[in-house]
């Protein structure tokens, strides 16, 4: 068995194995306990009582943090010549739409949203197998598909990000930097815990909040206690 690094064992000896942490509280030992040279990532798991292979149990949505993720978003813009000046404004990192089709055909997947219109779904529908399997296929239900090309660029680049529940039940986001005050993390944390409470399916049974678990992508995770996010109801 090989032995703890003394960052290890300072993350081990604040971290109490089983107990459950409130939110405000996990949001402090979360920078206790990550001692990254880079800025990591604060992820959040949520695991939910429901069953995503039905379509009435399946939990999608989109949620804009308070203080955004905390990254700079590389947005594409597939759409029409007359809303390209529009999707230039509003911030798009790329504007077009055949030429761009075709890089993503060769590969290319270099950006982190995709935003089009419903008038072009059809060229993009054939993308499915690249854009799928890396989450990047736009979608009505998370805003990225519409005739507001503006408005939603503008949204994802001030932090709104889209979810689903994975196959096993759960949901996995970042919601900011480790960079972040304690104070940031926990309103990001808990304006996305908000949304996926809001999004309970009618027909799940049962407790809803599984399990709720905060981290970085280096250290462990930290139990959240559901009850001490005061909008959390079963």
């Amino acid at each position: 068995m090989s032995k703890l690094t003394k960052n290890q064992k300072i993350a081990a000896s604040k971290v109490e194995a089983g107990k459950s942490y409130s939110l405000d509280e996990a949001s402090k030992l979360l920078k206790e306990i990550t001692f990254t040279k880079f800025d990591a990532s604060v992820d959040i798991d949520i695991r939910l009582g429901v069953d995503p292979r039905k379509a009435n149990q399946m939990v999608r949505g989109t949620v804009s943090l308070p203080h955004g993720i905390g990254k700079e978003v590389r947005v594409l813009a597939l759409c029409t010549p007359d809303k390209e000046a529009e999707a230039q404004e509003a911030g798009a990192d790329y504007v077009g739409l055949d030429e761009y089709i075709n890089k993503i055909k060769s590969g290319w997947t270099d950006i982190d949203v995709i935003i089009t219109m419903p008038s072009v779904m059809g060229k993009i529908g054939a993308l499915g197998r690249v854009l799928g399997p890396r989450g990047l296929m736009p979608n009505p239900k998370s805003g990225t598909v519409t005739n507001d090309l503006g408005a939603a660029i503008k949204e994802v680049k001030a932090g709104k990000i889209d979810f689903k529940v994975d196959k096993a039940g759960i949901i996995h986001t970042s919601v900011g930097k480790i960079s972040f005050e304690p104070k940031q993390i926990r309103e990001n944390a808990k304006e996305f815990i908000d949304t996926v409470v809001r999004l309970k399916p009618a027909s799940a049974k049962g407790t809803y909040i599984k399990s709720i678990y905060l981290s970085t992508s280096m250290s462990a995770g930290i139990k959240i206690d559901p009850k001490s996010v005061v909008s959390v109801v079963e």
